[in-house]
C-alpha cells in the first residue's frame, strides 16, 4: 500500500481592497450581477464574473427553477455563456460572490462540486490554470491559482 498526500495552496485576503485593481473590478462585477440572481427558493444569490484572455468579461448569476435540477449556478451560467460566445478564448480568472437573503454571509463561498467540474473542463481544455477568487457578501476573499486546488483529483477526458 502507498499513501497519497494532497495539498492545495490558497491565499486569503482580508478584504476586497487588498486585491489588485483589475481583480477588485472583476469582483465588483460579480457582486453587482449577484443581484440579478433568480433565487426565490433558496434565497441564496450568487454572482460570477469571468475574465477572458481577450479582455471580455462574462457575467452569470444563479437561476433557480421550481423543478430544482433545472436551475443553474452562477459559475456555470457564466462559463457556458463564455464558451458559446467566445469558443476560442481562454478564461484567465473567475470572481464569485454569494449573499443570502436570510442571514449575512461573511465567510468565502467556494463553487459547488458541479461548478468545479465544469470549470476544470475548461482549464484542461485551455491547458492553462484559471485563477479563482471567491467571497461572501463582504469580508475575506480566497484565491486559488487553479481549479485543481479546489478539485485535486480531477475527472477529465483522460479518465474516459
Amino acid at each position: 500500500m502507498k499513501s497519497l498526500t494532497i495539498t492545495s495552496h490558497l491565499e486569503v485576503y482580508d478584504s476586497l481592497e487588498e486585491l489588485p485593481g483589475n481583480l477588485q473590478q472583476l469582483m465588483q462585477q460579480a457582486i453587482k450581477v449577484r443581484d440579478t440572481a433568480y433565487a426565490p427558493y433558496s434565497q441564496f444569490k450568487v454572482g460570477a464574473a469571468l475574465l477572458l484572455d481577450n479582455d471580455e468579461v462574462i457575467l452569470g448569476s444563479n437561476q433557480e427553477n421550481a423543478s430544482y435540477p433545472s436551475g443553474l449556478c452562477a459559475e456555470r451560467t457564466a462559463v457556458y455563456a463564455a464558451g458559446a460566445k467566445y469558443p476560442e478564448a481562454e478564461i484567465k480568472a473567475i470572481a464569485i460572490s454569494a449573499k443570502s437573503m436570510k442571514h449575512q454571509v461573511i465567510s468565502p463561498v467556494p463553487p459547488c462540486g458541479a461548478c468545479r467540474q465544469a470549470l476544470i473542463e475548461y482549464e484542461v481544455k485551455q491547458e492553462k490554470p484559471i485563477g479563482i477568487f471567491f467571497m461572501g457578501e463582504s469580508g475575506k476573499v480566497v484565491k486559488a491559482n487553479s481549479i485543481k486546488d479546489l478539485l485535486p483529483l480531477v475527472f477529465d477526458n483522460s479518465s474516459l
